[in-house]
C-alpha cells in the first residue's frame, strides 16, 4: 500500500469530485454545432483547460471573450447531469475544512453551482479560472492554492484526472495522484494512478498532517 504524507490536499473538481461529463458534452455539442466546428477535435483538447483557452485553440477567429462569457452563463444555468463521484462526500466529510481546497479551470460561480448540485461542501480555498492569468497546464493555479492555504508547495498533494492538471501540479513542485476517470493511465503520466476515488483513504495523523493511502 502506497502512502503520501502532506499538510494539504488540492482537488481538481470535474472528474475527481464530480462527474460532469454529460453536462459538459451537451454544452460543447450545442456550441460546436452553432459555429460549425468539430466536436471531436474540441474534446481532444478541452479537458482540464479553461473554457476561454479551449475556444482559442479551436476557434481563434471568433470573439473569444464574448463567446466564453455566454458559454459560462449557460453552464451555470444548466447543471442537469452533474453528480458527485462515489467516495467524494465521505472523503471531504472526514477532512477539516482548512486542510483541503479545490483548484478548477471553471469560474467561481460555475464551481459553486456544480458543488451545490452535487451536494458537496464549498471549501475555504477555491481557486478558479477567474483567479489566474494562465490556467492549467501552467502551475499558477496550484501555486496560488498553496499560497492561500499557507502551505509549502512540497507539502501539498494534488488529486487530478487530466494530463493538463497533472502537468500543472508537477510544474508547481507538488506531489500528485491521478484518478483514471477520464484518461488512460498512460496519458496521465503520473507515478501514482488509481482507477477510482474510492481507491484512496485519507487520515488525519497528528497535528496538521494527512496520510493518503492508496489501495
Amino acid at each position: 500500500m502506497a502512502q503520501l504524507v502532506c499538510a494539504a490536499i488540492l482537488f481538481d473538481l470535474d472528474g475527481v469530485l464530480i462527474d460532469s461529463t454529460s453536462c459538459i458534452r451537451r454544452h460543447w455539442d450545442d456550441w460546436t454545432r452553432q459555429h460549425g466546428l468539430d466536436m471531436k477535435a474540441l474534446m481532444r483538447v478541452a479537458h482540464g483547460l479553461r473554457t476561454i483557452e479551449t475556444m482559442r485553440q479551436i476557434a481563434p477567429h471568433l470573439d473569444i471573450e464574448q463567446e466564453a462569457k455566454r458559454f459560462e452563463m449557460i453552464e451555470i444555468a444548466d447543471t442537469d447531469g452533474i453528480v458527485r463521484i462515489e467516495g467524494a462526500s465521505k472523503i471531504l466529510q472526514g477532512l477539516p475544512r482548512h486542510v483541503w481546497g479545490i483548484v478548477t479551470s471553471g469560474s467561481q460561480e460555475l464551481a459553486r453551482a456544480r458543488l451545490h448540485r452535487a451536494g458537496l461542501p464549498i471549501p475555504e480555498t477555491l481557486i478558479s479560472g477567474d483567479d489566474v492569468r494562465q490556467g492549467k497546464p501552467v502551475p499558477e493555479p496550484y501555486l496560488l492554492g498553496a499560497k492561500r492555504m499557507g502551505v509549502a508547495v512540497e507539502d501539498c498533494v494534488v488529486i487530478e484526472d487530466s494530463p493538463a492538471g497533472i502537468a500543472a501540479a508537477k510544474a508547481a513542485g507538488m506531489q500528485a495522484i491521478a484518478v483514471a476517470s477520464t484518461h488512460s493511465r498512460e496519458a496521465l503520466a503520473c507515478d501514482i494512478v488509481v482507477e477510482r476515488l474510492t481507491d484512496l483513504s485519507i487520515h488525519v495523523e497528528g497535528r496538521a498532517r494527512l496520510a493518503i493511502r492508496v489501495k
